[in-house]
């Protein structure tokens, strides 16, 4: 039993300057890699925070600026819209007041060529009329009294 009981005592000792080395020797520089470690671990979790926080202000920021935009796309599509029905309303303006100038003109046209058709009736009557009576008269009227009465029946018939 003593043997067991040296044993044990020896092993015991051995236990306890293995711990004494343990705890020397290597207990610091575990406990520094751990804390290092640790500390790694913890920056890099903050550092993934951080980038989270900023890929959400990114992600944000790149809503906002699609939103500006899309605001002013619409804002260039209305102001195309409006630019294209104030041309169409001009040109419209511009169209009638063409048709109307037309119109006006042609009317004036017309109002002419009535005006000398009337006047050339009028002239071609009265000398049917001078020729029917000349030849009722079965004589030669004179030049200057054939347009007096070309005149006066002209003035007449007016």
């Amino acid at each position: 039993m003593v043997a067991i009981t040296g044993t044990l005592i020896v092993q015991i000792l051995v236990f306890l300057a293995l711990v004494w080395f343990v705890k020397r020797v290597l207990w610091g520089p575990v406990t520094q890699m751990i804390d290092e470690r640790r500390q790694k671990i913890s920056e890099g979790l903050a550092a993934a925070e951080r980038g989270r926080l900023e890929l959400d202000e990114a992600v944000k920021e790149a809503e906002s600026r699609m939103a500006k935009a899309q605001e002013e796309a619409r804002e260039l599509l209305a102001n195309a819209q409006r630019q294209a029905n104030e041309t169409l309303d001009k040109a419209r303006i511009d169209a009638r007041a063409e048709g109307d100038r037309i119109v006006v003109a042609a009317r004036e046209e017309v109002d002419q060529a009535v005006a000398s058709a009337k006047e050339e009736l009028r002239r071609e009557v009265g000398e049917l009329a001078v020729t029917g009576a000349e030849r009722i008269l079965k004589r030669e009227i004179d030049a200057k009294a054939h347009n007096d009465i070309i005149d006066d029946l002209v003035a007449e018939i007016r």
